[in-house]
């Protein structure tokens, strides 16, 4: 538990560095004349013409949502003691800091006005964009995934998943992001979002769920995959 406090609390700083930053950017980017609007968003040829500053700044940006996942997924390397522990803290830790991540901003900016405000998410390899309501739901499912997992782990009853457990919950994840990148032809033509796809959406959420609701559930038994014990 000791563990988890820490990677909580470090998830719940990175949020604040995280929203700061992005403060910064809408500083930047959300003219008067948008009332603060976030969409609909400049277009790459609308970046271009205000300078070439702005296209390297979008680089910039990209390298650091990379960096991100790049921090978290070393904090969860760090952490844990088998592979099980190692994506359990990663989920802890992302789940946390994506919550996070909108508490900080309320904080700062007042910013979002309801759960139901649009948001853009991730840049890579497509804009990613919905209303803050879905990513706050998958974060609060990776968060107690991870939970589950450690409290397992501590009591010496690992969770043990299947390559074709693996196969569902990551495909339930790629449903997921598809939801999250459904629009993003219009998006990066400078349109405002259409209604989320929220069946595909909820689809792919309950597909990773099972997934881990069936390898929880499973007593441990040979041909199970267990990663590597150190």
């Amino acid at each position: 538990m000791r563990r988890a406090a820490c990677v909580t609390l470090f998830a719940v700083a990175f949020a604040y560095v995280e929203a700061a930053v992005v403060e910064y950017l809408r500083g930047l980017y959300l003219s008067p004349e948008k009332g603060g609007l976030l969409f609909p968003l400049m277009t790459l040829d609308q970046l271009q013409a205000m300078g070439a500053e702005h296209l390297h700044r979008l680089r910039i940006e990209v390298g650091r949502e990379l960096a991100t996942l790049v921090i978290m997924a070393t904090v969860g390397m760090a952490t844990g003691k088998t592979d099980r522990e190692r994506w359990a803290y990663f989920l802890l830790v992302f789940g946390v800091w994506d919550i996070f991540y909108y508490v900080w901003l309320k904080v700062f900016l007042d910013w979002p006005e309801s759960l139901m405000t649009w948001d853009l998410l991730f840049l890579v390899p497509v804009p990613w964009v919905s209303p803050v309501v879905a990513p706050l739901l998958v974060s609060v499912v990776m968060v107690v995934c991870g939970l589950l997992v450690v409290h397992r782990e501590a009591g010496n009853r690992p969770v043990h998943a299947t390559w074709s457990d693996w196969i569902v919950l990551l495909s339930g994840g790629a449903i997921v992001v598809t939801a999250f990148c459904w629009d993003f032809r219009n998006i990066m033509g400078g349109g405002t979002p259409n209604p989320f796809n929220w069946a595909v959406f909820f689809v792919g959420l309950s597909v990773g769920i099972a997934a881990f609701v069936r390898a929880y559930r499973r007593g441990p038994h040979r041909g199970a995959y267990s990663g590597c014990q150190e």
